[in-house]
C-alpha cells in the first residue's frame, strides 16, 4: 500500500507544478511577460484557501472560490502597478536581474542599469530604459558611445551616413 500512495503523492505534486507551469506560459504567451510573482500569488491563494477552512470553518468549495477572487484581485493590481507601465519597455535583462537579486536577498538599488545610447537610439528606447530602471529602483547609468562608433567607422572606411549596411 505504501508503493500505491507513493505514485498518488507523486501524481498529486505533480499535477499542481504542472498547473504552475501553465501559469507561467500562458501569461509569457500572451502578456509577453515573465510574472515573477506567479508562485508568490498561487501561495497567498493557499493561504486564504486554509484560512478560510481553518479559521472561519467554510466548506473547502467556497475557500476555493474565495482563493480564486482573492489572487484574481491580486493579479490585476500587480499588473496595474507594476507591468503596465513595463509593458513597452524591450529587455527583459533588468527583470531577470531584479529577480536573481531578490533570490540573493540583495538591494535592486545594487544594480547598475547601463544605456549606451549613439545615433541609431530612438527616444521610445531611451525612455524605455529609464523607465525601466526607475520602476525597479535601480541606477542608471548612461555612456554615450557616438564618438566611439564614428572612430570605429573611420577606423574601416565606413561612411557613418550609408544606412544601406548592417554595422
Amino acid at each position: 500500500m505504501s508503493f500505491l500512495s507513493n505514485i498518488l503523492t507523486g501524481v498529486s505534486l505533480g499535477s499542481i507544478y504542472a498547473i504552475i507551469a501553465l501559469g507561467y506560459t500562458m501569461v509569457y504567451g500572451i502578456a509577453k511577460m515573465l510574472n515573477f510573482a506567479h508562485g508568490d500569488v498561487i501561495m497567498v491563494g493557499a493561504y486564504v484557501c486554509f484560512f478560510a477552512m481553518g479559521n472561519f470553518n467554510l466548506p473547502p468549495a467556497v475557500g476555493v472560490v474565495l482563493a480564486v477572487v482573492v489572487c484574481t484581485v491580486l493579479g490585476m493590481v500587480i499588473e496595474r502597478l507594476a507591468y503596465k507601465p513595463l509593458r513597452a519597455a524591450p529587455s527583459l535583462a533588468v527583470l531577470i536581474t531584479g529577480l536573481a537579486m531578490k533570490m540573493m536577498d540583495r538591494p535592486l538599488s545594487d544594480i547598475i542599469a547601463v544605456t549606451m545610447p549613439c545615433f541609431g537610439t530612438t527616444d521610445r528606447t531611451r525612455n524605455n530604459a529609464v523607465i525601466l530602471a526607475e520602476k525597479l529602483g535601480t541606477v542608471l547609468k548612461t555612456v554615450d558611445i557616438t564618438a566611439s562608433v564614428r572612430s570605429h567607422f573611420r577606423d574601416i572606411g565606413q561612411d557613418p551616413e550609408n544606412h544601406d549596411v548592417t554595422y
